[in-house]
């Protein structure tokens, strides 16, 4: 049955992609990054988005990292490689998993997507479950916040975070071959990490070959309990093969991707095993025992059950094209298509306690009309299908199918200085659960934004929308103990779609000595669905998934000033507050404020970079939430240019936290048990040829 599904999602795809078999290189390569350039994007194409609009033409705030700068800020997970850039932290928990939190959101608001499709993985489920893409393959990494995120559906209603990589081949290499390998070490974790790629190809064929392997231990920590983090070490390994056909107007190409990975969960505890709910109360003692106020909790008591492993295994085909011209009034027609079949088990002393499976595809096909009365615009379909099961102890979440259908369109125009865009994105949800009530939602979303160029270099945009979401599977149907983030968990399936108001203004200055980028924004949710607490007992609480109206308020920026032709100096920062309105307290989990210096210098072959942040401390905190202390972060990065054998290379030396500060991250649910890395140095070489 599996295969059969499989083979009728990729005649399917293929199908529709049919029109790209005599398909020309395509020419969204990603521009790598000068090394005295902010991440910022001023006049890269953002491919995340259809029209091939630049970061300046784009309403709301987009950043991407990429080149020198993600090869020295590549981490073992996808939150941590991004934290640090304006308005992105990570939702840590250990060294095998943390997801990106964008503007105080994290997933399901936040989507993760491979070239445009959705990975599929069990990431959005719960904070412990690894994102199945590998930093250490990627070219390029954008961060889409806003209503720019719309077109990807009510999963990136909170910012979309599109992994570049060069896995399918979009063009034949000039001299018939490509590559690059890269070895490095860290001293915080042990950690030694490998990675290699290779592209050949000859007349109208390409293939692309390429692995990564790491290795780390549990992390140091200064000032705690223990010298290191138990359970925070990762071993991961990656291989990738894929292929394409190139032909004069487009391309068509496919690839296989298989990954393993072990990893253990800090901070977990058997402690609270016993505890169940009575109404709205929390009981963790015996039944003959009754007494809320006293929490008896001799059942309950910790079992020696050793650190808890995951054992990850993901396989995944990717299927992209594009074809120019294909039919009269069409200019382009582009496909992203993505199939996962995905499975980590929990171990608790070496025996399976829970297996996730989520086995799904994640499909979009767009189509861009050419000009029509000074409009340009691109129509679109989606599909997709999610088939998630946890069985086991820790089984907090029936088997459950969610099936996702979303039109949109999208439609700008040049107007003198300014650039004018509007979009729309109609979805139509189902989900059902083993056992219980089905559920059927209609999110419908629009955003317009304006761009002016109202001096040379200097642009200011506002940007307005109306985006909706429906709950996820878990939001509605979790009912049990989920001991990786403390808490037990009650679903509600009569929630409704929420709704998200937003306000975005945006300045940038690209041109000159002095660059900028600031955005100030207003989220007002209706309906918003979140994780409410109904009980504490020490560290685990009792919640239920809730709707109530909601404001989050922020900004993030950062500006740069080049001193000298050598020397720069840059000020960054973010902040965001997010509240239940009324009277309902502040919303859990809401990252503090930071703010940072950085200074980036180079000179011949050497180049480098010293970088200090303060991130405050956070008093904004929820009903049964504790405050998290500031601390201060001191990273700092120096590279050499060399050829080694003839091949371009660079040696590159990398510091975080060289203060060797205790950082307890806000945004995490381990803020208080899992602290973030030590003083950490990685050294490294990387070759292209």
């Amino acid at each position: 049955m599996r295969a059969l599904r499989l083979q009728t999602f990729l005649l399917t795809a293929v199908g529709a992609a049919a029109l790209s078999c005599n398909a020309f290189a395509a020419d969204a390569v990603i521009q790598t990054a000068q090394q005295d350039e902010p991440t910022e994007i001023a006049d890269v194409v953002v491919r995340a988005l259809p029209l091939g609009r630049a970061g300046d033409d784009v309403g709301s705030h987009v950043a991407l990292l990429s080149g020198d700068e993600l090869v020295h800020r590549r981490q073992s997970t996808l939150g941590d490689t991004l934290s640090g850039i304006p308005g992105v932290n990570s939702d840590t928990f250990g060294g095998g998993a943390s997801r990106p939190v964008v503007r105080g959101q994290a997933a399901p608001r936040v989507k993760v997507l491979s070239e445009g499709a959705g990975l599929m993985d069990a990431s959005e489920v719960s904070p412990d479950h690894a994102i199945s893409g590998e930093p250490l393959l990627l070219e390029g990494i954008e961060i889409l916040r806003g209503p720019s995120a719309l077109l990807y559906g009510g999963g990136a209603i909170g910012g979309a975070v599109n992994l570049l990589d060069k896995k399918i081949p979009t063009s034949v290499p000039a001299n018939g071959g490509e590559g690059v390998v890269e070895y490095r070490r860290g001293s915080v974790d042990n950690e030694e990490a490998g990675v290699v790629g290779l592209t050949v190809g000859a007349g109208n064929f390409a293939v692309r070959v390429e692995a990564a392997a790491r290795k780390a231990d549990d992390y140091k920590v200064p000032d705690w309990d223990e010298p290191r983090l138990d359970g925070s070490y990762n071993e991961t390994s990656t291989a990738t093969l894929g292929a394409s056909y190139i032909g004069s107007r487009g391309y068509l190409g496919a690839a296989y991707t298989e990954q393993t990975s072990r990893y253990g969960l800090a901070g977990h505890t058997h402690e609270y095993e016993g505890c169940h709910p009575h109404g709205d109360e929390l009981h963790c003692g015996g039944h003959d025992d009754h007494d809320h106020d006293d929490h008896d909790h001799e059942e309950g008591e910790e079992h020696d059950h050793g650190v808890p492993e995951v054992r990850l295994k993901s396989r995944r085909i990717d299927l992209r094209g594009e074809l120019s011209d294909p039919l009269p009034g069409i200019e382009n027609v582009r496909l992203r298509a993505g199939y996962t079949d995905y499975q980590h088990q929990e171990l608790e002393e070496g025996l399976v306690s829970t297996t996730f499976t989520n086995e799904g595809y994640d499909g979009r096909i767009e189509a861009q009309h050419r000009e029509i009365a000074g409009f340009r615009g691109v129509v679109g379909l989606q599909l997709s299908k999610s088939d998630f099961a946890a069985v086991g102890e820790e089984s907090f979440l029936a088997p459950s199918t969610t099936k996702n259908t979303g039109l949109f369109v999208m439609e700008e125009y040049e107007l003198g200085d300014w650039h004018f865009e509007g979009a729309l994105r109609q979805e139509w949800q189902e989900a059902s659960a083993l056992g219980l009530a089905d559920t059927e939602h209609k999110p419908f979303s629009i955003s317009g934004s304006a761009v002016w160029h109202f001096m040379p270099g200097w642009t200011g945009a506002v940007s307005v929308s109306r985006s909706q979401r429906a709950p996820s599977a878990q939001e509605m149907y979790a009912d049990g103990v989920h001991l990786a983030t403390n808490t037990y968990e009650i679903g509600d399936s009569s929630l409704d779609v929420e709704t998200a108001n937003a306000l975005e203004l945006t300045l940038r200055k690209t041109a000159g000595s002095t660059t900028a980028s600031v955005s100030a924004y207003h989220y007002a949710y209706d309906d918003y669905i979140f994780a409410r607490t109904l009980d504490q007992f020490e560290d685990f609480r009792l919640i239920r998934y809730s709707q109530a109206d909601a404001t989050f308020t922020g900004l993030e920026g950062e500006v740069r000033q080049q001193l000298t032709p050598w020397l720069s100096a840059s000020v960054f920062g973010d902040y965001v507050r997010g509240e239940l309105k009324g009277d309902g307290g502040n919303l859990p989990r809401i990252p503090a404020a930071r703010l940072g210096v950085r200074a980036e210098a180079f000179a011949g072959p050497w180049s480098g970079d010293v970088e200090y942040s303060r991130t405050f401390k956070q008093n904004d905190i929820a009903v049964f939430e504790s405050e998290t202390p500031g601390y201060n972060m001191v990273n700092a990065t120096v590279a050499y240019d060399v050829e080694l054998a003839g091949v371009k290379s660079q040696v590159f030396l990398r510091g975080t936290n060289l203060l060797d500060e205790l950082a307890l991250n806000h945004a995490s649910f381990l803020a208080e048990t899992a602290p973030q890395r030590g003083r950490n140095l990685v050294l490294g070489v990387r070759a292209r040829f």
